[in-house]
């Protein structure tokens, strides 16, 4: 679920997960890790998680 959101907010609302992570509160790191623990990895190009 937290993958589905984090991707739906970059697509719709965020041009990057910076400025995500800095509207949002959110530690960077902490929401890496937690996406990469379950396989996911950000794709700063296309800027979403795959």
């Amino acid at each position: 679920m937290l993958f589905s959101v984090v991707n739906m907010k970059l697509r719709d609302f965020y041009p990057s997960l910076d400025g995500l992570c800095d509207d949002m509160g959110v530690d960077r790191i902490d929401l890496e890790k937690a996406l990469n623990a379950v396989g996911y990895e950000y794709d700063e190009y296309q800027n979403k998680f795959i």
